[in-house]
């Protein structure tokens, strides 16, 4: 089952596994873990598919200022939400750190405003060949949409979030050395990527190594505090890791 949370809103969809490839483990925790939180990101995918949001009237200077402003959530909330339209990756701390705002809005919006962020590579024809390779992984034409973010990585290699998608592709095709190959790379080039770090948590599940998921999803709590599934999943971890030490004695 994968779960998106996005505002406190949920949906829910349960993908057939790709034949031939079977989970090595079923875990509850597992089940509790959202794709959005996740190497996979298929959020951004959603993201991209819809309309853009108005970034409003603000500067990027204006935008920066808005943040501060520790007396108005509007401001604020326009101020990520500018940044998620007109940002790039120089402005990723700004929206890091809007993930721990006091306001609910703000750091769901602030989460959201990342993950468009990342999705845009600087170059329109790589953001095209982006947005093919997104509608492949929507409409499940996983092969498809493997060579089309292959071809991305090839000619922009720099562009984290073209790797972070083939490592979605790569999970749900059940070859997870690949995935982890390709959060990797992710990593090595946006050290923010809660979903990446995720990710990983999510494959080791797989992979029967829940000691190594927790110290993954961990993590990404320690970026996004905001991930109450992924929160979930470490408590179900930690509490399968003292039922097996129980069990060993």
């Amino acid at each position: 089952m994968i779960a998106i949370n996005v505002g406190g809103s949920e949906r829910r969809s349960s993908p057939t596994p790709p034949t031939g490839h079977r989970s090595r483990r079923s875990c509850h925790a597992l089940d509790s873990v959202p794709v959005w939180s996740l190497c996979l990101g298929l959020i951004a995918a959603v993201m991209l598919l819809s309309p853009p949001v108005s970034a409003g009237t603000l500067s990027h200077e204006q935008a920066l200022q808005a943040l501060q402003d520790a007396n108005d959530a509007e401001a604020r909330r326009e101020g990520v939400r500018t940044l998620g339209e007109t940002g790039t990756s120089v402005d990723l701390p700004w929206l890091v750190a809007a993930l721990r705002d006091e306001d609910p809005l703000v750091r769901a919006m602030a989460e959201s405003s990342l993950w468009r962020v990342w999705s845009r590579s600087g170059d329109e024809e790589i953001d095209r060949m982006f947005f093919t390779g997104v509608a492949e992984m929507g409409a499940r034409q996983f092969r498809r949409a493997l060579d089309t973010f292959t071809r991305i990585i090839d000619k922009k290699p720099e562009f984290a979030e073209a790797w972070n998608k083939r490592a979605t592709i790569y999970f749900w095709l059940g070859e997870f050395e690949n995935s982890l190959a390709d959060c990797g790379e992710v990593m090595k080039r946006n050290p923010y990527h809660f979903g990446a770090l995720s990710g990983y948590g999510m494959i080791y599940m797989q992979l029967d190594r829940p000691e190594r998921a927790v110290e993954y999803l961990e993590r990404a709590l320690a970026i996004n505090p905001n991930l109450r599934q992924v929160r979930s999943a470490i408590e179900d971890l930690k509490r399968e890791l003292r039922e097996r030490g129980r069990e060993s004695t």
